[in-house]
Formats: C-alpha cells, sequence, structure tokens
C-alpha cells in the first residue's frame, strides 16, 4: 500500500452504522449477496488454525521466516498448517515453547548457529 493511501477504515462514514440498530445491522449483512453468513453446516466443516499457523501469524511471520528461524523444514511446517500430517509430542511441545518465548528460543538457535563449524 502506498504511504499516503487511505484505508477503507480511514474513510468509512461510521456515522450511518452507529445510528443502526443491530437488528438493522443485521438485515443489511443478510442482504448483501456477496457476503452471507456461514451455514451451520459450513462452519461444521471448518477447522480451525493449526497451533503452528496460529502461532506464526501471532509473530507476524511468513512461513519462510518462521521456519529458518526456528529451524524447521519449510515443507514440515507447510504440511502441519495444511493438516497433511500432525508435528509429534516433541514438536507439539517445541510449538507451545515458541509461543511462550519467542524471542528467547530464536536467539539461542541464533547463537548455537554461530557457533558450529562452517
Amino acid at each position: 500500500m502506498k504511504k499516503n493511501a487511505k484505508k477503507a477504515s480511514d474513510t468509512f462514514d461510521w456515522s450511518r452504522a452507529d445510528a443502526m440498530t443491530d437488528e438493522e445491522i443485521h438485515a443489511a449483512a443478510l442482504s448483501d449477496p456477496d457476503a452471507q453468513p456461514l451455514t451451520e453446516e459450513q462452519l461444521a466443516e471448518m477447522k480451525p488454525f493449526s497451533p503452528a499457523k496460529r502461532v506464526r501469524m501471532r509473530l507476524h511471520l511468513t512461513q519462510e521466516e518462521f521456519a529458518k528461524r526456528y529451524g524447521i523444514p519449510l515443507s514440515t511446517l507447510r504440511d502441519w498448517e495444511q493438516y497433511r500430517t500432525e508435528p509429534d509430542q516433541a514438536a507439539q511441545s517445541y510449538i507451545v515453547a515458541i509461543e511462550a518465548f519467542p524471542d528467547a528460543i530464536a536467539e539461542a538457535l541464533s547463537k548455537h548457529r554461530q557457533l558450529e563449524p562452517a
């Protein structure tokens, strides 16, 4: 996005929405054919984000950045995120640790990599 470009939220006239009741807002949303709410069946079929993807997104990292930073093969991370495979117990614990201490783990791995012979 250009530096001077305005976001939609900057130009939206909130006074119209603020004047509407919850019922009117709901009716307006239902009248938009491009933004229909999901049915109960559709919701039941949806999968939540994988724990690895949830942590990666909270850290605002791409798959490539997350994989490199935490020493996880990119293909493995993609498989976890797309539910093709599940992380084993050790990997699940590693993901929990990354979520709790992302900077400390990245720093420890960085120091370890510097000590490895070339």
